[in-house]
């Protein structure tokens, strides 16, 4: 019998200040910021949940026992792609009306699924973020 995953339940990315990724990530993208203990005399930590996900958000410098880090935690080296429902005209005015410069887009790229609309940006380490929608999924 082989393994097979068929869902992600949480990532992490490493950033170099915690509350303004965090807040950055609900302004812009709708997450709600949520701080849990994670028990084992172990410090909060903070997520941003959405759907039926969430990225925990672990500061740069984090210790690499009680985080139990990967290898490399590099702050801005992470590239995301999220979905919405939202047409790519609507994400483009909402980047605008938040202040945040698109890089690319709206562009066809491939996703999971099929082909993608795609608003490219940066969170404020410089991760890539994606901002996409299926043609069916949208509004």
């Amino acid at each position: 019998m082989s393994v097979k995953v068929h869902s992600l339940d949480h990532l992490v990315i490493n950033v170099s200040e915690v509350a303004r990724s965090a807040e950055w990530y609900r302004k812009v993208l709708g997450m709600e910021i949520r701080v849990f203990d994670p028990g084992y005399g172990m410090a909060p930590r903070t997520s941003l949940i959405f759907g039926n996900q969430k990225i925990n958000v672990r500061p740069r410098d984090a210790d690499k026992i009680e985080w139990f880090t990967a290898d490399r935690e590099t702050a801005g080296s992470d590239d995301l792609c999220f979905l919405t429902s939202s047409t790519p005209d609507e994400v483009v005015a909402h980047l605008g009306a938040c202040g945040v410069a698109i890089e690319e887009g709206p562009v066809a790229r491939q996703g999971a699924r099929g082909v993608l609309r795609s608003v490219y940006c940066r969170d404020p380490d410089g991760s890539l973020i994606e901002i996409s929608s299926y043609e069916d999924d949208a509004a």
